[in-house]
């Protein structure tokens, strides 16, 4: 990266009390926990009660990442949030939650890059403190993806959770930090996985309640398809830019979408398993809170250490994808 290096400071996440096992999941569709674990790895995820958005997901993880990082809320000087479950359409959520944290002097803005959102997120504040404009941006992924989900459709209810993970960037010493960005879009694959009611293009209506548009559409087969390609070759750009080798990957931190597509990565990045962070099975896919989940609960069980290399690597509707190499 040009400018300053800039690295996590802290790390924080948050999941809802509320745990959705496969054992219930067979009450409610036709399925069985065989059929999901074999094909996706999950085994329970957690789900928001019906009083909690996605602020308030968000406030808990960035209040265990700011203590982690030891600074105060009024030190951050913006606050971005990757969301595609925002509180409402305005105010965004990144304002709802620079008010509860009470960050009185930080920016705030929404980012919508679906499961890849993090990772953009991270290029964004990490740019703003290389380039000088920011000391202290906070950067969230958070979901409350139970409320979009149609818990009907057996096909995509089995994979989706709630969370929120948080990290602050902050400078750090040289040789420390991110050292490459790739992200990517295709939006002519936008049709495959979207929620296509309640924006301008299909405003909430009877016809679209009835329709189901509201809730989550994917194509299962050829999201699979396109997630095992990208997420390979993401991740290989992204350590061709910071000149560095596949060997030089301490930990891999991928979104936790589906066992087989991490499995699809490790073998791509001739990784071990034990090199890679997995938590899907406790979770689900939390879309732009799965990769600081994951990043969140390595951190905490003493799986990173100073000087370690890590690779976040993410996909995500739009059709988007992100990854970074970073030396913490």
């Amino acid at each position: 990266m040009i400018g300053k290096p800039v690295g996590i400071w802290g790390t924080g996440m948050y999941v809802p009390e509320r745990v959705l096992s496969n054992a219930e999941l067979e009450k409610m569709v036709d399925t069985n926990d065989e059929w999901i674990v074999t094909r996706t790895g999950i085994k329970e995820r957690r789900i928001a009660s019906a009083e909690q958005a996605s602020s308030d997901l968000a406030y808990h993880a960035s209040v265990e990442a700011l203590a982690n990082a030891g600074i105060t809320a009024e030190d951050l000087d913006l606050i971005i949030v990757a969301t595609i479950t925002p509180d409402m359409a305005f105010p965004s959520t990144s304002c709802i939650l620079q008010d509860k944290l009470g960050a009185k002097k930080a920016a705030a803005f929404d980012l919508s890059a679906a499961c890849s959102g993090f990772i953009y997120g991270l290029a964004n504040a990490a740019n703003f403190i290389a380039t000088g404009i920011y000391k202290h941006v906070l950067v969230v992924g958070t979901e409350c993806l139970s409320k979009i989900t149609d818990y009907t459709d057996r096909n995509t209810c089995i994979l989706f959770g709630d969370g929120a993970g948080a990290v602050v960037l902050g400078e750090v010493e040289e040789g420390r930090g991110f050292r490459s960005f790739e992200l990517g879009a295709d939006g002519s694959g936008g049709p495959l996985l979207t929620a296509a009611g309640g924006g301008s293009r299909n405003p909430i209506s009877q016809e679209v309640l009835e329709s189901k548009k509201q809730f989550i559409y994917m194509a299962g087969k050829e999201v699979f398809k396109f997630a095992v390609k990208i997420m390979g070759s993401a991740g290989e750009e992204a350590l061709r830019k910071a000149g560095l080798d596949k060997t030089d990957i301490d930990l891999l931190v991928p979104h936790q979408a589906n066992f087989r597509i991490i499995q699809s990565s490790l073998e791509r990045l001739s990784l071990p398993e034990d090199k890679c962070m997995i938590n899907l099975n406790k979770y689900g896919n939390m879309s732009a809170a799965s990769i600081p989940v994951a990043l969140a609960e390595a951190n905490k069980e003493g799986r990173i250490k100073p000087g370690d290399t890590l690779l976040l690597v993410g996909f995500g509707g739009g059709l988007t994808w992100g990854a970074t190499v970073l030396v913490w």
